[in-house]
C-alpha cells in the first residue's frame, strides 16, 4: 500500500480492533485480483472490503465508549482514524490499481486534505467527512478521474462527504470572500498524496490570506456566535442544542480558530504560555470540551444520525448511558443535566475571559454603542477602568478586606461598567475569603441587600455573582440549586436561572416598565410595600427544591435561617418564611380553583390574613410565573389572579360575610336586566326566573347575556352555540344552549378535543326548564385564543359531534398522540376528594400526566358513573395538568361515602391508564 496507515495507541480500544491494517490490505488484493481489471467489480469489492471493516471498527469504538462512557477524547479521535484509514484506502485503491500513472507530470500533481472537523481530528459518529482535493493547476484528466473513483467508493459506503477540488489560486480566492471557508482552510490536515503542494498551500494561507486580517477574522467569528445564540437561545434553556447552542462546543471551537488564526497554535493547551489562559483555565476548558463531545457522540449512537439537539427523550438515555441514576430526591436525568449546565457556564466564562483579553489587546474592537453611551462615573478608591471594563488597582490592597468581594458588584452596578476579567480571575481565586466571620460582619448583609435594593437592575449583579461562585459562598444553601435543572416541560430554565429571571421581572415592574401588561402589580409597588421581604422571599422562594421533601416547607425552614443573616427584622423574617412556605397558594387557588365559589375567596382570605401578605404574594406569584419561562404568562393567568386578589382584597376590606351567594346571586339579575334594557319585562322575568342560584352566581353578566339570547326561543331539538374571542382572557369563549342530557359536559369536552382545542376554564347549568347552557374557554395548542378563520369549522365539528354525525370515542384515538420527545416524563397520579373547599359541591382535584383525550376520558368516566359535573378548572404546566371537578351525586349531595369515593377513584385511574397506554402505542 502505497499510503501509509500510522497505528496508534490512544483510542478508545486497540486499533486494530478498528482497523485491521494487514487483513484489509490481504482482502484488497483478493478483490483487486478477482476483479480481473473489470473498474466495475473492483469498485463493488472495495465497497464490500472497506464496508465490512467500517462497521467492525464502529461497533468496536461504540463497545469501547460503552465501558468508559466519560472517554470523549479517544473516541473522537477514533472515529476520525477510522475514517483517515478509509480515505487513505481508497485513495491508494484509486491512484495505484485504478488510474495508474508511472511518470505524473508537474500538472497531474495531487494532494488530498481533511478539512473542518474532520481537519481538527474530531469526528462524533455521524459527522461529515469533509475534503479538499488540492491541484497545482486547472484540474487534468487523470486527477479528475481518481477524485471521481474515490467520491464513488465513499459515497457507496453511506458517507456523508462534502469535497471541493481546487488550486491553491481558487482557495486564496474564496477564502477571502467566504469566512466559513477561510475557517475550514484554517484546519486543514494533509492526509497524503503532493507534499510539495500541501507546503505550498499552507505557507501561502498565512503569508497571503491570514495575515492582517486578524481583527476581521476574529469578529466575524464572534458576529456568527452571536447570530448562533439567538438562534438557539440562552444556554440555561432546558432543551439545548450541544453544538450550536450557547456554551456548547461551536463556542469552543470558536475561541480555538481565534486563537489559531491569531498565535498559529495548534492545541489549546498552547494558550496557558501565551498567557492567554491560566492552567486552571484550560484544565476547565478541557473537562467542558470532553463532557461536551461525550454528550454529542453518545446523542450520535442513541439516533444513529446527526442530532445535536438534546431534547427531553434524548436527554433520559444519554443520562443512563453514562452512568447517572436516580436517588431518593433526584432523577438522574436532572443530575446529568446539572453537570450539563454547569459546564456550559464554565463555557460562558472562559468565552468571556478569553475575548476581554483579546480587547484588551485591541484584535475585538469594543462594541461602538459602548463606546459613545457609556455612562462616566467617577469611581471609588481602589478601582480603575482598564479598556471600558472595572479594573482593581492593587490586588493585595482589595483582598485585605473580604467585604470588597461584594463591593466589586457594588461599584460595577453603580457605575454601569462590565467587570475585567483580571479582577474576575481574582475574585474566583478568593472565593475563601467568603467564610462565617465574613459572613457575619454586619456590613455584609447591608451590602449584599444594597445589590437587591439599590441600582435597579439586581440580575445583573446576582447572574455574575452566581456565574463566578460569590451567590454560592455568600449564602452556601444556595449552591444545590445552581444549574440544577427540573426534568419537566413547564421550567424552561435551571431553578438558579428562574430565581434570577423572577428577580428581573421585579426590578422591571419597579422601573415602571410593565404598566399596560401588569397594571394591578405596578400599583401596588408604587403605592408602597416592603422590598425587603419581596426581593429576599424571591431569591429563596425555591432553595428548597431537589430534595426528598415538599420544597415549600424546607424552604420555609431555610428561609428561617437565611432571613436573619440577610439582617431582616424577625417581623419580617416571619414574613419571609410564610412567602416561601406558601409561595404556590394564590397560583394553585387562582388556576386550579373556582373563583366563582365564595368558598374559595373566603378560605384564601382566611389563609393570607392581612393586605400586606395580599399585596407580597400577588407580586411574587406574579414574578414566579413570568420566571419560568417565555410564553408562560399569559392574560387568562393574568385574569384570574387579578380577579382573585380583587375579591380577596374586597372581603378583606368589607368583612367576610359579604362574600355570600345570595348577594351575588341579586346582583347578577340586576346588571343582565341593564344589559337587556331593550327586552320586555315579559320575557325577562322568564329569563331571570328560569336558572337556578349557582347559574347567577358564577357567570358574569357578558355570559348570562349571552345565553339569555341563545335560549330565547330555543326549541327542545335545537343547538345553539356562540363562539367569541375574548382577547382580554387570551380565550376563545364557547357557550352552548341545548337540551339537558346525562353526559352533555363530556360530549361537549370530545366535540372541543377533536377540534385541537385545549379547556382551560369550563362550566355547565340546568335550568328549571330543562336546558343545559355551558360555556367553556378554550384555546389553540399554542396558547392563544383561536383565530376568527378557525371559528367556523369549529363551530361545524362540534355541531356534528353533539348530533352524533361524529363519534368522539371513536375519533379521537389517533389524534390522542404523546409526542415521542414527550414520553419521557414520569407524572404519578394524584386523585383528591375535597367536601369543604365548597358549600355545594365535592371538588376532585386529578392531577396527571396530559395528553390531548384526558379531559374527555375524565368526563366520561364521571358521566358514566352518574356524575353530575357543575364546573371544571383545568390547569397545565408542561406535561403535567390538575383537572378540577364541581361535582354532585345524581341525587344532588356531596360525594361522603369514603366507600363511594374509592370506588370513583378507580374508575377514574383505570380511565388514566387506558388512556395513557394508547396514547404511547
Amino acid at each position: 500500500m502505497t499510503q501509509t496507515i500510522t497505528r496508534r495507541d490512544d483510542l478508545i480500544c486497540p486499533a486494530d480492533y478498528i482497523f485491521d491494517i494487514s487483513a484489509v490490505e490481504a482482502r484488497l488484493e483478493q478483490a483487486v485480483s478477482e476483479s480481473g481489471g473489470d473498474m466495475t467489480a473492483l469498485r463493488g469489492g472495495v465497497v464490500e472490503v472497506l464496508g465490512a471493516e467500517m462497521k467492525r471498527g464502529r461497533e468496536a469504538i461504540a463497545a469501547g465508549f460503552a465501558e468508559h462512557p466519560f472517554e470523549a477524547r479517544q473516541v473522537t479521535r477514533a472515529y476520525c482514524w477510522l475514517t483517515d484509514c478509509v480515505i487513505l484506502t481508497t485513495l491508494d485503491i484509486a491512484t495505484r490499481v485504478m488510474h495508474p500513472l508511472p511518470n505524473p507530470t508537474e500538472a497531474e500533481r495531487l494532494a488530498v486534505f481533511a478539512v473542518g472537523g474532520y481537519g481538527r481530528g474530531e469526528m462524533a459518529p455521524q459527522s461529515d467527512v469533509d475534503l479538499l482535493f488540492l491541484t497545482p493547476y486547472k484540474i487534468t484528466p487523470w486527477a479528475e478521474s481518481v477524485i471521481e473513483s474515490m467520491l464513488y467508493v465513499l459515497w457507496d459506503l453511506r458517507l456523508k462527504v462534502g469535497h471541493a477540488s481546487r488550486t491553491i489560486r481558487d482557495c486564496l480566492r474564496l477564502g477571502a470572500e467566504d469566512y466559513t471557508i477561510r475557517t475550514a482552510l484554517l484546519e486543514n490536515r494533509h492526509l497524503a498524496g503532493d507534499a510539495k503542494l500541501a507546503e505550498d498551500l499552507n505557507r501561502r494561507l498565512w503569508d497571503e490570506l491570514f495575515k492582517d486580517t486578524e481583527r476581521d477574522f476574529t469578529e466575524a467569528k464572534l458576529a456568527e456566535r452571536d447570530a448562533r445564540h439567538e438562534k438557539q437561545g440562552e444556554r440555561y434553556m432546558v432543551e439545548p442544542n450541544v453544538k450550536e447552542g450557547k456554551g456548547g462546543l461551536r463556542d469552543l471551537q470558536s475561541l480555538f480558530w481565534i486563537a489559531k488564526y491569531l498565535h498559529r497554535v495548534t492545541d489549546v493547551s498552547e494558550l496557558v504560555a501565551l498567557g492567554m489562559f491560566t492552567d486552571d483555565e484550560f484544565s476547565t476548558f478541557a473537562k467542558a470540551e470532553n463532557f461536551l463531545w461525550a454528550v454529542r457522540c453518545h446523542l450520535h449512537l442513541i439516533t444513529k444520525r446527526p442530532n445535536d439537539q438534546l431534547t427531553f427523550d434524548m436527554q433520559v438515555e444519554v443520562a443512563d448511558r453514562m452512568g447517572y441514576s436516580d436517588t431518593a430526591g433526584r432523577r438522574g436525568v436532572e443530575v446529568f443535566m446539572q453537570d450539563y449546565f454547569r459546564h456550559a457556564t464554565a463555557v460562558g466564562d472562559l468565552t468571556r475571559i478569553f475575548l476581554t483579553k483579546l480587547e484588551a489587546t485591541q484584535i475585538k474592537s469594543e462594541p461602538l454603542l459602548q463606546r459613545l453611551f457609556r455612562r462616566r462615573k467617577k469611581l471609588k478608591d481602589g478601582y480603575t477602568e482598564v479598556h471600558g471594563r472595572l479594573a482593581i488597582v492593587d490586588d493585595g490592597a482589595f483582598l485585605s478586606d473580604p467585604l470588597n468581594l461584594l463591593r466589586l458588584f457594588e461599584e460595577a452596578l453603580r457605575t454601569g461598567l462590565l467587570i475585567h476579567p483580571d479582577a474576575m480571575l481574582l475574585v474566583t481565586a478568593n472565593l475563601n475569603l467568603i467564610n462565617d466571620q465574613m459572613r457575619n460582619d454586619a456590613r455584609a448583609p447591608k451590602l449584599f441587600l444594597d445589590l437587591l435594593l439599590k441600582h435597579g437592575n439586581p440580575e445583573r449583579a446576582l447572574r455574575r455573582m452566581n456565574e463566578l461562585g460569590v451567590l454560592s459562598a455568600f449564602l452556601p444553601e444556595f449552591e444545590p440549586i445552581v444549574a440544577m435543572m427540573q426534568f419537566n416541560m413547564y421550567h424552561h430554565y435551571t431553578v438558579d436561572e428562574h430565581i434570577i429571571q423572577c428577580i428581573s421581572h421585579l426590578a422591571q415592574i419597579e422601573r415602571s416598565e410593565l404598566i399596560e401588561e401588569l397594571p394591578v402589580s405596578s400599583t401596588i409597588l408604587k403605592e408602597g410595600l416592603n422590598r425587603r421581604v419581596l426581593y429576599v422571599a424571591l431569591l429563596l422562594h425555591d432553595i428548597g427544591k431537589g430534595r426528598d421533601e415538599d420544597h415549600s416547607i424546607l424552604g420555609a425552614m431555610i428561609a428561617r435561617k437565611v432571613a436573619p443573616r440577610l439582617g431582616l427584622k424577625p417581623k419580617e423574617v416571619d414574613t419571609v418564611e410564610w412567602l416561601v412556605r406558601y409561595h404556590l397558594l394564590m397560583s394553585d387557588m387562582a388556576q386550579k380553583r373556582d373563583i366563582a365559589d365564595p368558598r374559595t375567596v373566603r378560605d384564601f382570605a382566611k389563609a393570607v390574613q392581612t393586605r400586606e401578605r395580599l399585596d407580597l404574594l400577588l407580586l411574587l406569584t406574579v414574578c414566579d410565573i413570568r420566571g419560568v419561562g417565555p410564553g408562560t404568562w399569559n392574560n387568562w393567568k393574568a385574569s384570574l389572579l387579578r380577579a382573585l386578589y380583587r375579591q380577596t382584597r374586597r372581603a378583606m376590606e368589607g368583612g367576610l360575610e359579604d362574600l355570600n351567594r345570595e348577594q351575588r346571586g341579586s346582583d347578577a339579575k340586576r346588571n343582565l336586566r341593564e344589559a337587556l334594557s331593550d327586552w320586555d319585562a315579559k320575557d325577562l322575568k322568564v329569563e331571570t326566573s328560569r336558572h337556578y342560584p349557582p347559574y347567577w352566581q358564577g357567570l358574569h353578566v357578558t355570559a348570562h347575556e349571552v345565553f339569555a339570547r341563545l335560549l330565547r326561543g330555543l326549541h327542545e331539538d335545537d343547538i345553539a352555540i356562540d363562539l367569541a374571542i375574548d382577547e382580554d382572557r387570551d380565550a376563545t369563549r364557547a357557550c352552548f344552549a341545548l337540551a339537558d342530557h346525562p353526559g352533555i359536559f363530556s360530549r361537549l369536552a370530545g366535540a372541543l378535543a377533536l377540534v385541537g382545542a385545549n379547556v382551560v376554564d369550563a362550566r355547565t347549568y340546568t335550568s328549571k326548564d330543562g336546558f343545559a347552557t355551558a360555556v367553556f374557554w378554550i384555546q389553540d395548542a399554542d396558547g392563544h385564543p383561536f383565530e376568527s378563520s378557525r371559528l367556523p369549522r369549529l363551530r361545524q365539528m362540534i355541531h356534528k359531534t353533539l348530533l352524533g354525525q361524529v363519534v368522539a370515542r371513536d375519533a379521537i384515538k389517533s389524534r390522542d398522540k404523546l409526542k415521542k420527545r414527550e414520553r419521557a416524563f414520569k407524572v404519578p397520579t394524584h386523585i383528591t376528594f375535597d367536601n369543604d373547599g365548597s358549600e355545594i359541591y365535592t371538588i376532585i382535584e386529578v392531577d396527571t400526566r396530559d395528553r390531548p383525550a384526558l379531559l374527555y376520558d375524565l368526563t366520561r368516566t364521571l358521566a358514566a358513573a352518574n356524575v353530575y359535573i357543575a364546573s371544571a378548572v383545568i390547569a397545565t404546566f408542561g406535561e403535567q395538568v390538575v383537572d378540577t371537578f364541581y361535582v354532585k351525586d345524581m341525587f344532588g349531595l356531596k360525594f361522603y361515602s369514603e366507600a363511594k369515593r374509592a370506588a370513583l377513584e378507580r374508575k377514574l385511574r383505570s380511565a388514566i391508564d387506558a388512556g395513557f397506554e394508547q396514547a404511547t402505542t
